[in-house]
């Protein structure tokens, strides 16, 4: 069975710091590339982070020299580092995995359709 578990996820303070865990099982995660979702209520699925079987990272502007990506410290595990949280990062968190022929566009990481794995989510909420 497929799975991608999201953990990590609680209540912080704004300025606080989370770190988030996706855990893969059931396919090859290595041959996958992971990305970092969220969504809040009545808005569509936000793509903010991605890090490729190759080891290119992507970010989006909003996340950008806050949040950090990474992998590779244990087996199947995607990490994100979220530092100087504000309210507006409050979301579901969500990581997708991403088969090799994903589209080669230059923004494909950010479009949900090129997932084929999706975890549960996790909440983060900050509050000011």
């Amino acid at each position: 069975e497929v799975q991608l578990v999201e953990s990590g996820g609680g209540s912080v303070q704004a300025g606080g710091s989370l770190r988030l865990s996706c855990v893969g099982s059931g396919f090859d995660f290595d041959d996958y590339d992971i990305a970092w979702f969220r969504q809040v209520p009545g808005k569509e699925r936000e793509g903010i982070s991605c890090i490729t079987r190759g080891g290119t990272i992507h970010y989006t502007d909003s996340v950008k020299g806050r949040f950090t990506v990474s992998s590779g410290v244990a087996k199947d595990t995607v990490y994100l580092q979220m530092n100087s949280l504000t309210p507006e990062d409050t979301a579901v968190y969500y990581c997708a995995a991403a088969p090799p022929w994903h589209s080669s566009r230059r923004w494909w990481w950010t479009t949900t359709h090129e997932y084929d794995y999706w975890g549960q989510g996790t909440q983060v909420t900050v509050s000011s």
